[in-house]
């Protein structure tokens, strides 16, 4: 028996799509999530899922898993203590920063500043000195660091970053000071810069390798203690971690470098998404992924997802490749309000999260939430989860007319605004990764998922203009459809800092050869044969005197041919796009990158039955809703029972197991092969 299982940890669910390999065939589930201790629902949910397949856990020899632990350490201030090393003169490195205040022109006069992630009293200099160009211009003083390495183990770091001025051209001196560390240590983990983000740009490579031994301790812990709960369970089980790029690493890469996994959950959203897109035939995508808590959203161009060289998470910006995901709290469970001052309806960010949860729930939530609304307006059935979890109506009727006694409007009226309020949080996210990036999203498919995105996506779609909207298959348990199918993914960079009148196209080939040797020897590692591998190649460029960079793909075969004039003219349109003018200057190089792929899943999408367009074998009922402000019988359908042809007319509330979709009046849902329903306006 062959089985892989995709694992999702979300803020109020867990979600598992078991997938038998040889036959295709899945089967998927959702477990409450537990906060203080995750690894927990994802052992309630194995167990759970094995049984509702017929299987023993032994079956599964493959375990990818989105996690959210990295993410709520930073998010939460719960890491951990950290020591930082940094070269004689730039101790305060962390607190000078970057000069950029968010927000508009006044908006210095109320941001506070947030807190470095490592204290100045635990930051201690080196002396010791590495030029540009890797010459050692002073020795290291080894008796000196000893000394300060020995206070900050008195002080009781519990994790020790090392980020030397100049150490992505010659990490010998960092090497040093972690052989000494590890003497004095014991067994705090350390992150070297040079390893971390061997690149230019100090600020950024120190805070990337702070933020990693931040989070490291905590995320070291969860997977060692997971891995194991799990092999006691299934035997010699395989377990990867998503990154936040979309690839997948092996636990032990995990563990050392966790920052690369920061923004896991959302990118098994978007691969995911693209997987099953893909293979409907729809390549321009933009994705919403909309959760208990909060909302992904992201842009998927000619297949590929756009990868920035940046992740964000609350306040903290660093250098890690992530898919380009922007995060709004607006989800199922977030709560409206109405502020006494202003007597204006506010929704979110605050959460019901997974407990109490919304009042429909019926496990002691009073909040009026956007569930709670949906309910109100007959979107939501009478109960979720395959008649697991029975919706009280009643609840929610309660706490939705606390907001509408509070604006003094009817119950309809104040719901209706609840859910509108919603979709202009999520469509202000979703501009953010198309127009502001200069895409017209009328030229993308919308695909929505997660336990909520099937409900607003309908209203969504029409406010960008994006169509067809996608309701993928199981949309609830997308992320772990993401984590199932997508691949391992390791990356090499190194800064390389020439103009293109100073080097050569062999030159730059000869060195992203060299980046490619070594991210092939971590999937080597991970048991990839050379076959299933993959290399792809990226260049930062920008113009000469330009204090920014732009990345650019480029191919060997390219760069052979064509030499380096082929990634300065992808440069120039790339500029142009994203700012609308290009320079006749000098192309200057500053970082080179090499990408290596596992060979992609073997698994494949389901075809589901073919139909003869008439969806009457899934119609249950009809069901009143309302839809801007009137009352609508809308039919009520199962899901699992659509057929290939179906056709669906608007209104319409189609259930299934982990989510339920709407169809607006004036709208038509059609069912393709693969069991993904197509929402068009009737007008088209």
């Amino acid at each position: 028996m062959n089985y892989r299982l995709g694992v999702d940890v979300g803020g109020t669910f867990t979600d598992l799509l078991l997938i038998d390999q040889d036959t295709g065939a899945t089967t998927r589930d959702k477990v409450p999530s537990t906060p203080s201790d995750p690894s927990v629902a994802v052992i309630n949910g194995l167990e759970r899922i094995c049984a509702k397949a017929g299987i023993e856990p032994s079956a599964i020899n493959h375990l990818m898993h989105g996690t959210t632990v990295a993410t709520n350490a930073v998010l939460e201030a719960k890491g951990a203590r950290v020591g930082l090393v940094v070269t004689q003169g730039f101790r305060q490195i962390l607190q000078v920063a970057r000069s950029f205040v968010p927000g508009g022109l006044a908006g210095w006069i109320i941001w506070q500043k947030p807190e470095p992630l490592a204290r100045l009293e635990d930051t201690v200099e080196a002396i010791e000195r590495i030029d540009a160009k890797g010459a050692v211009v002073e020795e290291l003083d080894e008796a000196r660091i000893r000394g300060d390495l020995q206070r900050l183990r008195d002080a009781g770091i519990e994790a020790l970053t090392i980020s030397l001025i100049n150490s992505f051209t010659n990490p010998s001196h960092e090497n040093r000071i972690a052989e000494i560390a590890k003497e004095i240590l014991g067994g705090i983990p350390i992150s070297l810069s040079s390893k971390i983000l061997p690149e230019i740009k100090e600020y950024e490579r120190t805070l990337t390798t702070v933020a990693n031994s931040y989070v490291r301790p905590v995320a070291s812990r969860y997977l060692g203690h997971l891995d194991e709960e799990l092999k006691s369970r299934t035997g010699d089980l395989r377990l990867h971690v998503l990154r936040s790029d979309g690839g997948l690493m092996g636990v032990e890469v995990a563990s050392q470098a966790p920052v690369s996994m920061l923004m896991s959950g959302p990118a098994g959203g978007v691969s995911g998404a693209l997987w099953i897109a893909a293979q409907a035939g729809y390549t321009n995508l933009l994705t919403l992924d909309m959760g208990g808590t909060s909302t992904d959203v992201a842009l998927v161009q000619n297949g590929v997802p756009s990868i920035g060289r940046e992740t964000t998470v609350g306040d903290l910006t660093i250098r890690a490749s992530s898919v380009d995901v922007r995060t709004v709290g607006a989800g199922g469970g977030s709560i409206a309000h109405v502020p006494e001052l202003t007597k204006a309806l506010r929704v979110g960010p605050q959460s019901a999260g997974a407990q109490p949860g919304p009042a429909a729930y019926g496990n002691g939530g009073t909040d009026p939430t956007v569930t709670d609304a949906n309910v109100v307006l007959g979107y939501l059935p009478p109960s979720l989860l395959g008649g697991e979890m029975v919706l009280d109506k009643a609840a929610a009727v309660a706490a939705v007319s606390g907001v509408a006694e509070a604006l003094g409007v009817d119950l309809h009226a104040a719901a209706a605004g609840i859910i509108d309020i919603v979709n202009e949080n999520m469509f202000g996210a979703l501009r953010l990764v198309s127009i502001q990036q200069g895409y017209d999203p009328r030229d993308y498919a919308l695909i929505a998922f997660g336990g909520a995105g099937p409900l607003h996506a309908n209203a969504l779609g029409a406010l960008m203009g994006s169509w067809p909207v996608i309701i993928p298959p199981s949309p609830g348990v997308l992320c772990a459809y993401g984590d199932a199918t997508t691949t391992l993914r390791s990356e090499s960079a190194r800064t390389f800092i020439r103009q293109f009148s100073t080097t050569s196209a062999d030159e730059v080939i000869g060195l992203l050869r060299e980046l490619a040797s070594e991210a092939h020897s971590e999937l080597a590692g991970e048991g990839v044969a050379e076959s299933d591998r993959t290399a792809t190649y990226q260049v930062d460029l920008r113009y000469h005197g330009q204090g920014f960079e732009v990345p650019v793909d480029v191919s060997l075969a390219e760069l052979e041919s064509d030499g380096l004039s082929v990634a300065g003219n992808r440069f120039d349109a790339e500029h142009e796009r994203l700012f609308t003018f290009s320079l006749d200057a000098e192309h200057e190089i500053v970082n080179l990158r090499a990408v290596v792929t596992g060979g992609s899943s073997a698994v494949e999408a389901v075809k589901i039955q073919q139909g003869d367009k008439d969806p009457s074998q899934a119609f249950l009922s009809t069901t009143p809703v309302w839809v801007e402000g009137v009352e609508h019988q809308a039919g009520l359908y199962d899901r699992s029972l659509l057929e290939s042809n179906d056709r669906i007319s608007g209104p319409a509330v189609l259930t299934e197991m982990d989510s339920t979709t709407l169809i607006l009046p004036g709208h038509y849902g059609d069912v393709d092969s693969f069991g993904n329903i197509l929402i068009w306006p009737s007008a088209r």
